[in-house]
């Protein structure tokens, strides 16, 4: 079996980016914030190792499968074999295991801790500035992962939508709701999507806030329901960051959030014209500074929408599609430190 292994090793080669990855984390680290998440009483019997499921969830995120097609997956991939600790003669994790092991790290409430010891690592290796210049914010829509009811249909006719995971169901007894094209929704698979209308289009699902450096490391998100406005997130987004500026867009330009920076960052948010107050060129010049400058957060949600599946939630529930976005956010941390190493091979990563 050892040699199954090196043969393996030696045919996937070392430049592939799960084995760079695999190298470049300290995995023990995450172990004591995933037993916290699970909140084992360790009596009983044992199950799988914490670890190995934690670094399945992370190929299923990585590769955008779903979890019958990453346990089937599991079985015949050698790179994902290696990477997540599995062997020829070693039992694969079922879709049922991967299911109620995420829903249980949702429970817990540790993926941002998660997304900050992945942060912590890239730091330490020197991939990632500790003390960035600029900490930049901004919002993506995250469509619901149903579509919603435009009918009301009898009692008895109603089917059990359920997301992948079995998100709650909607009750006959909640309220109508109206979208903002006026069709009238009885109820919603999805009890935390909201609507909201931007120009001509209508998207029933969440926001998602991300928070990201100059090099375009994620180091906080934040998901709330799509109608939530996003100027009252700012003090949210804002909190922790290690930066010397914030940049933001016209969204987040009110009186309140420009006090929240005062004395703590310098003002990085766009001007924004008032009713009988255009812009001054100075105003116009700063934020044509702070846009070529913002660019790299609308990268960030692209990777995370093109490779990692975010255009669209894949569960029910705020707390589940939180999730979703945190490991969307680790994926993309991870693919942007592997290619730091090829491009750089002296780093200590490669030790």
């Amino acid at each position: 079996m050892d040699l199954f292994l090196h043969e393996a090793a030696a045919r996937i080669g070392a430049d592939d980016v799960l084995s760079k990855i695999d190298a470049l984390m300290d995995w023990n680290s995450f172990l004591p914030i995933l037993r916290r998440g699970l909140g084992r009483s360790g009596i009983g019997p044992q199950g799988y190792d914490p670890l190995v499921l934690f670094k399945c969830l992370l190929v299923g995120q990585w590769h955008g499968l779903s979890d019958p097609k990453l346990e089937r997956a599991l079985k015949v991939r050698l790179d994902f074999m290696l990477f997540c600790g599995l062997d020829l003669h070693a039992s694969v994790p079922d879709e049922t295991t991967h299911c109620r092991f995420r829903n249980a790290l949702v429970r817990g409430g540790v993926y941002d801790e998660l997304l900050a010891e992945v942060c912590r690592q890239i730091e330490a290796h020197g991939l990632k500035l500790k003390e960035a210049e600029a900490a930049i914010i901004d919002a993506t829509l995250i469509a619901a992962a149903a579509r919603p009811r435009t009918h009301i249909d009898a009692p008895q006719d109603r089917a059990e939508d359920r997301a992948e995971d079995g998100a709650r169901e909607g009750t006959p007894d909640d309220p109508p709701e109206v979208s903002p094209d006026g069709a009238q929704l009885h109820f919603s698979a999805d009890p935390d999507a909201r609507w909201v209308k931007k120009g001509r289009k209508s998207t029933l699902g969440y926001k998602g806030f991300a928070r990201c450096d100059e090099e375009g490391f994620i180091d906080k998100v934040h998901t709330t329901p799509a109608n939530a406005a996003e100027s009252p997130e700012f003090a949210t987004m804002i909190a922790g960051a290690k930066a010397q500026r914030v940049l933001a867009d016209k969204a987040y330009a009110s009186k309140a959030n420009r006090q929240m920076l005062r004395g703590k960052y310098r003002d990085g948010i766009l001007r924004k014209a008032a009713r009988g107050r255009p812009l001054r060129q100075s105003e116009k010049r700063f934020n044509r500074l702070i846009s070529k400058r913002r660019f790299r957060i609308e990268q960030t949600f692209g990777t995370m929408k093109r490779l990692f599946g975010l255009q669209r939630a894949r569960y029910f529930g705020r707390a589940r599609v939180h999730a979703q976005m945190v490991m969307a956010a680790i994926a993309q941390n991870l693919l942007k430190a592997a290619n730091r190493i090829t491009l750089n091979p002296q780093t200590p990563a490669i030790a």
